[in-house]
């Protein structure tokens, strides 16, 4: 708790917080840690053995593979997000399950599975973009910036 919400409590509510800390079980940062690390790995080992299958069996090269494998990956995280899979491995793996493509795929379905009752309009549409569109917001404004600079310091040198 911040500082200014703690000079809000009363005294008996401060006592009451500090109490709870003193009860608060140790969180098993080392676990946590391991966890995040093999589950976040593996996904990445996923991604490269699908991205090492298209080279091998399609015929793709190294970089036109990036995006059928992204695409696979994106596919796998929402049908897994959809049969409650994901949110269980989640659970035992922590941040691992964030890696950005499986992460961002898993929280856009969880927000239209959610939703879904509300209609398809307003309810999944409206709902899973609501995190979706922030990121594709800043996502663009990025690369223009970026891309300006690029072409900025082509011009200057």
């Amino acid at each position: 708790m911040t500082d200014q919400k703690k000079k809000k409590l009363t005294p008996t509510q401060q006592q009451y917080q500090q109490l709870a800390k003193r009860h608060e079980p140790p969180r098993p940062l080392l676990k946590n840690f391991v966890r995040a690390f093999l589950v976040g790995g593996l996904i990445c080992v996923l991604g490269q053995a699908i991205q090492e299958g298209f080279i091998h069996y399609f015929h793709f090269t190294e970089k036109t593979a990036g995006n059928p494998t992204v695409a696979v990956l994106i596919f796998l995280s929402a049908l897994l997000t959809g049969l409650g899979v994901y949110d269980r491995i989640a659970q035992w793996a922590g941040a691992g399950t964030s890696v950005p493509v499986t992460g961002f795929a898993n929280s856009i379905a969880s927000a239209a599975i959610e939703h879904r009752s509300e209609g398809f309009v307003l309810g999944v549409g409206g709902n899973m973009f609501k995190l979706a569109g922030s990121v594709i917001v800043f996502g663009v404004t990025s690369a223009f910036v970026i891309g300006l600079i690029k072409t900025l310091m082509k011009m200057g040198g």
